[in-house]
């Protein structure tokens, strides 16, 4: 019979994919290492074996151990599947960025989940690099992986990636493309890769608000280029001791925005359900097209699985939220689409401040239209409030009559987005879409904002 002995077993021997249509620009043959195929669904498993069967050899990880470890979600699912197999307990610290289902999967495997801000400096004691190591240095029996600078972390990818891909290629490769975090995909398949062949290229994906790309390129560490992003899994705001420079041959920095645009056209049009940082990879593909001909082979790594990110790349709302969705806007009536289904919030001229400052406070708006029996007659924002109460402190018990300004411009659903953004301007911060039979909605800045 031909089985497992565990689940440990089955990590590795990832498939080769042809991609066909999110590359079809290229002049190359690019295939996709799909790592999602390891037990714990991201290429993060690899190492995490790797780094405890390591430790466990030179006594770092004793029986009956606890793992601590600062993750972005994917490494800890790793860590804990061994940590099943061979009974260990596991903490691990998570970023307030990474999405719900990571945390939520970290826990259903059994691990404590630790949640730090992510918009924090690396050696603040709040964020998930010094608290990952405080708990290391509490916590009785325990060991403190730090991947970042772990070398099994790179060796387990000089030990397997690299040579999968080189017998599955039949030595034909020519570029190898992946995103970079700790450095360790990058660096230890690299390295197996330019031992085989000197001559093939590999190239890194770095993010906006990541130091990589500069200082490869430079040598210069500048903290003004760290800034927090959304993208998950790739880029750095320090330099692990996993990432070696000297066997990268360049970087390309993907925005936010391509990256989740492009994770939802790998499901959409190749029907490979991958995650974040695959979406960062193949627009890195296509930003790097120049450098590729007709004879080469391109081997991009997809690290883990798009279910990782039902709750981000792959809800609409979310994407609308942020200006990713690529939706066509032309006219008023587009605008309000995100939220067309709410009813439009107004204030009537003899209702007090009080009510409509509490309105905003409660539904988080900044300006209401003032109706009366006959229609709209004012408007009342947030900014003339305030100026008002800087006057009169007893403002909020007078009528909204006695502080609106001008009623906002009424224009019909189909006005144009350009018409529509020179009615929005200091004096008037809104605009109200006659969408007949009596009902009207809002138009904000906001709203021709996320247009853009």
């Amino acid at each position: 019979m031909n089985y497992a002995k565990n689940i440990l077993e089955t990590i590795g021997n990832t498939p080769l994919v042809k991609l066909n249509s999110v590359t079809d620009e290229v002049d190359a043959l690019v295939l996709a290492k799909v790592e999602t195929f390891n037990p714990g669904n991201s290429v993060k498993d690899r190492m995490a074996l790797k780094m405890i069967e390591d430790a466990e050899a030179d006594g770092r990880l004793k029986p009956g151990g606890t793992i601590i470890e600062g993750t972005s979600g994917n490494t800890g699912m790793g860590l804990a599947l061994a940590a099943i197999v061979k009974g260990y307990k596991c903490v691990f610290v998570i970023s307030d960025k990474q999405s719900k289902e990571k945390m939520d999967i970290l826990r259903a495997v059994g691990a404590e989940v630790v949640v730090c801000p992510t918009n924090v400096e690396p050696d603040d004691p709040r964020s998930y690099y010094s608290v990952s190591k405080r708990l290391g240095e509490e916590t009785p029996n325990s060991w403190y992986v730090n991947q970042y600078d772990n070398p099994s972390n790179a060796v387990a990818h000089y030990e397997q990636t690299g040579p999968e891909i080189w017998e599955q290629t039949e030595g034909k490769i020519t570029h190898f493309v992946v995103g970079v975090g700790t450095g360790g995909t990058i660096s230890g398949t690299a390295k197996y890769l330019k031992e085989k062949n000197p001559n093939i290229k590999i190239w890194g994906v770095d993010t906006y608000g990541s130091v990589f790309k500069k200082y490869h390129e430079t040598g210069i560490f500048d903290e003004n280029e760290i800034y927090p992003y959304i993208t998950e899994g790739i880029g750095e705001d320090i330099l692990p001791k996993n990432v070696d420079f000297s066997l990268i041959d360049g970087f390309t920095k993907v925005t936010d925005k391509d990256a989740a645009v492009y994770t939802r056209k790998i499901a959409k049009e190749e029907g490979i359900f991958v995650g974040n940082s695959a979406g960062s990879a193949v627009k890195g593909i296509l930003q790097l097209k120049e450098h590729f001909s007709k004879e080469d082979v391109v081997v991009v790594l997809f690290h883990d699985h798009g279910s990782r990110y039902v709750g981000k790349m792959f809800n609409d709302d979310w994407m609308r939220d942020r200006g990713f969705l690529e939706e066509e806007f032309t006219t008023a009536e587009d605008l309000i689409k995100s939220h067309a289904d709410k009813p439009l919030v107004t204030v009537k001229t003899e209702e007090l401040v009080s009510h409509a400052i509490e309105r905003m406070r409660s539904l988080k708006i900044s300006q209401l239209p003032v109706e009366d029996l006959e229609g709209f007659v004012g408007s009342v924002d947030e900014a003339a409030l305030l100026r008002h109460f800087i006057e009169d402190k007893e403002i909020t018990e007078k009528p909204i009559r006695e502080v609106m300004g001008n009623p906002y411009p009424v224009v019909d659903r189909s006005t144009s987005i350009e018409k529509v953004s020179k009615l929005i301007t200091k004096e008037n911060e809104a605009v109200l879409v006659d969408l007949g039979d009596g009902k009207h909605h809002i138009i904000t800045k906001y709203d021709i904002i996320s247009a853009i």
